[in-house]
Order: structure tokens, then sequence, then C-alpha cells
């Protein structure tokens, strides 16, 4: 829907498996199969890779990840791995994996907000957002455990934001945790009450993407490649980093303004 006089442009976009709305700076892109508990079928997965790669080709500066229904996600589709071949079960896990690295490849800030159960792979995929936040009565679990598959992928994304005796906890034990423990143990930003979801993670969104949009997507990247890296290989990494980073037309505008006590005016893009 165009706007007219000063109102922001909002444009909707249907796909088969998720719905995408722009609203001036920001998309969000939400699961929608509420009757399928937004389990990460193979073709819910590969629409949703598809549809953060384009909207990481706009002019966005935000992304919000969201779903409909009673669950955020359920995860995997069982269905997808009863009675597979090993070479199709890779096939599966390498698709969720490109989906999840594309997540974190675009150059957008991408928040989550969980309103509800997030598990299995629906957590990991919460845990692989730059920034999520939720709402008091939402839930994760990485509940393999408590079955004959663990968790093996989820827990991947999960223990680079809790650490190893947290992520172990959740994957062994298969019990939920409240959104006031994921705060606690890392894994979100913030919870908030249900009916403050909305503005909670917008406002989170907005503050996020202040400044330089190119300086924020240049972070994003240097942060997943960095954070992994023993710390002499991440400083060198970093060193060379935010040297070339120094001398960009943003960065540059950003000093002058701060030297000159004006509010700088950036023109780069990602």
């Amino acid at each position: 829907m165009a706007a007219s006089g000063g109102e922001r442009e909002t444009r909707a976009v249907t796909y088969t498996h998720v719905l995408v709305e722009t609203d001036g700076p920001f998309t969000t892109i939400t699961l929608n199969r509420p009757e399928k508990r937004n389990a990460l079928a193979l073709e819910v997965m590969v629409e949703l890779t598809e549809v953060f790669r384009t909207v990481g080709a706009s002019d966005a500066t935000g992304v919000i990840l969201a779903a409909n229904g009673p669950v955020f996600s359920a995860g995997h589709n069982f269905g997808d791995m009863a009675g597979a071949s090993v070479e199709e079960a890779i096939h599966l896990f390498q698709v969720c994996t490109e989906m999840m690295d594309t997540v974190q490849s675009i150059p957008q800030v991408v928040v989550a907000r969980v309103h509800a159960l997030a598990t299995a792979a629906g957590c990991q995929l919460v845990a692989t957002c730059d920034l999520a936040v939720a709402a008091k009565s939402a839930g994760f679990a990485i509940p393999g455990g408590k079955g004959g598959l663990f968790c093996h992928t989820p827990l991947v994304a999960v223990a680079r934001n809790v650490g190893r005796k947290r992520a172990l906890e959740m994957a062994l034990t298969g019990d939920a945790i409240d959104a006031d423990t994921a705060v606690d143990w890392g894994l979100i930003n913030a919870a908030v009450p249900d009916e403050e979801l909305h503005a909670a993670t917008q406002d989170l969104l907005a503050r996020a993407t202040r400044g330089s949009v190119a300086s924020k997507a240049l972070g994003k990247r240097g942060f997943y490649a960095q954070v992994g890296m023993e710390q002499s290989q991440a400083y060198e990494f970093a060193v060379a980093m935010m040297a070339n980073a120094a001398v960009t037309p943003d960065a540059q505008e950003g000093i002058a303004a701060f030297l000159e006590k004006r509010k700088p005016s950036f023109t780069q893009r990602p």
C-alpha cells in the first residue's frame, strides 16, 4: 500500500509459508503455518532462505522475524525425517544450516520477536538471530534429549549464546526454560509483558539500526567472523577490518561530525 503525504509506505507480500510486510525502514518476516505449529519443514526452510536473501538485498535497514499462531516454531518437521536415507537427512540439515547462515549473512540487523514456545530448530532460529525479544509467556527448549534424536544442530547455535553448561542442560534434560531465564542465560535480550512485545521489539530494532547502515552491516559481518576465533587471531582480523572501515565515507563523516560538533549525514550503503 503506497503512502500519501508524510506517511510511511507499507507493503505486504504473501508467500506460501511466510508473510512479508515492509513498514518504513523495517521488514517483518512472519512464519505463517499456525496449523503446523510453524514447523520448519524442508519447503518452509527453502522459502524462508529465499525471503531472507530478498530482504537482505533490499533497502530495509532492519528485519523482525515473527510467527503467527500458538507456537513460535516447533522445529523440524519429523515427516521429513521419517524413513529418510542418510543422504536425504544430510540434505535436510544442510538446507537448515544454509537458512541459519543466511540470517547472519544479510547486512540488516535481525531481531526475533518471540510470542510463544520456540523449540528444537525453532529455538536454534531464535539463537541465530542477531537479537531477540520475547513475551513473558514464551518458552525455549531443545528437547531431543527426551526422545530418540538429540538436538545436535540446534545445540550449535544455542551453545554460542548461553555457554556450555547451560546449553548441555537444555539439550540433555530437554526441559523448557521461561523467558526470564532465557534473558538471564543470554539466549534473548529482553522478556517483556505480552502486550508490550511488539513495541519493545520495534524499540530495540530502532536503537540497533540508528547511525550508519553501512557501518552496522560491516560490524555484523565482522562479529560473526571473529567470534569463534582464538583471541590473537580475532584481534588480527579485527585490526585489519577496523582499519579498512576507518577510511570509509561514513566513518570519515562520523569523525568529522564529532570534531565539528554537528549531526552526521550518512550516505554509504552496505
